[in-house]
């Protein structure tokens, strides 16, 4: 993406010799939007471009592409703080293009490793992998060994990126009901008419495009866990129906005339303040308090900061095995600036920061500099 029509053209001149590459060009991130497919791998943009910036591009994409930035001086630090992004790497202009074709080796390289290693080696299990020594995270923990066994409506509050969903999953798999399934569904990835036939389903018939019956979330999850995330995010017309679901303990599928009795334990989460929604009148109060028999709020990873560096080692080891790159430890400074940082995209933009460390790195011993966290300010 690059809106300097005669750097596109030369720089697609340039990589046209190297015939692994086949290349598509944009002068804008609008118009590459429209036309973005699952036949893209490899996005490479500029920051300051018109109708639409790198940053705005690069939210837009959503993780579905790797990504380089090209930047100049004066967008230099816009360009560091957009790693935790997921942007993999960035040249500053004016670049030989060699230096861009060794770019895109090296984040092709690091796809293949990625992509071979989830291939061949078994997913962990994140509810096993809770690394808590500080006294708030152990109170959350009791607190969720001791409602696990029960049937009561759990509700998870806190900042994005604290790992709701890791509870959700560590709740249900120390639950009664860890044999049967466990159906997540994110409120706020699912457009607003159609959330009510993802959780209750649907009959042949019963719309335009309904060619076949399908079941909802619901009858999935029957018997055990439906972890409902961004439950703020739920249109208020389908609250009552979920209330109601919950209630009665059965479900209607659009286009039905006979409920289905279920038998589900809800896990919700959010990190809205529901409280102030309902004020607004965007969230029902009844809904609220069936859900939220049990809160559990999870601190931010800034207030748990004894818990830092053992979850960074533990990311970094992780990703050395997976990724085959060798034994890496932090360097002093390293480990300063990870304390110091104050984390606002919690457990997951630790994850982020310390796999891309691991991966860019090119010696055993991981550096300040390498993190970039002095470029976000401590």
């Amino acid at each position: 993406m690059e809106d300097d029509i005669n750097m596109r053209k030369s720089l697609q001149i340039a990589m046209a010799d190297f015939k692994e590459f086949e290349v598509t060009t944009f002068k804008n991130a609008v118009d590459a939007l429209k036309v973005l497919d699952d036949s893209f791998e490899l996005v490479i943009t500029d920051i300051n471009m018109p109708k639409m910036d790198g940053i705005e591009f690069i939210k837009a994409l959503e993780g579905r592409y790797d990504v380089i930035i090209m930047t100049g001086n004066a967008t230099l630090q816009r360009a560091i703080e957009s790693i935790h992004l997921g942007v993999k790497d960035f040249l500053l202009k004016p670049f030989e293009v060699d230096t861009l074709i060794d770019a895109i080796k090296r984040v092709a390289k690091m796809a293949q490793i990625i992509k071979k290693t989830k291939q061949t080696e078994p997913k962990l299990n994140n509810a096993d992998t809770f690394i808590a020594t500080s006294a708030k995270l152990l109170k959350v923990i009791n607190i969720a060994n001791k409602v696990s066994k029960t049937d009561v409506s759990i509700l998870l509050q806190g900042e994005s990126g604290v790992g709701k969903e890791v509870f959700a999953t560590y709740i249900h798999q120390h639950s009664n009901r860890k044999n049967k399934p466990m159906i997540s569904l994110n409120m706020a990835a699912i457009p607003d008419n159609l959330i009510e036939s993802e959780l209750f389903g649907y009959e042949k018939g019963a719309f335009t495009d309904a060619v076949d019956k399908k079941p909802g979330e619901f009858e999935k999850a029957n018997g055990g866990t439906l972890f409902l995330d961004e439950i703020a995010e739920m249109p208020y017309a389908v609250q009552a129906k979920l209330l109601r679901a919950l209630q009665e303990k059965e479900i209607r599928p659009l286009g039905s005339s006979k409920p289905i009795k279920i038998d589900v334990r809800i896990v919700s989460a959010t990190n809205a303040n529901l409280v102030q929604k309902i004020q607004n009148g965007e969230f029902r109060e009844d809904l609220y308090y069936r859900l939220n028999t049990i809160p559990l709020n999870i601190p931010p990873l800034r207030e748990r900061t004894e818990e830092i560096l053992p979850i960074a080692k533990h990311i970094l080891e992780k990703n050395c095995k997976e990724y085959k790159l060798g034994e890496k430890i932090f360097s002093q400074e390293a480990q300063a600036d990870l304390l110091a940082y104050k984390w606002p995209g919690n457990i997951r933009e630790l994850i982020s920061v310390v796999q891309r460390a691991a991966i860019l790195s090119e010696t055993n011993i991981i550096t300040a500099d390498s993190l970039y966290l002095h470029n976000r300010g401590l």
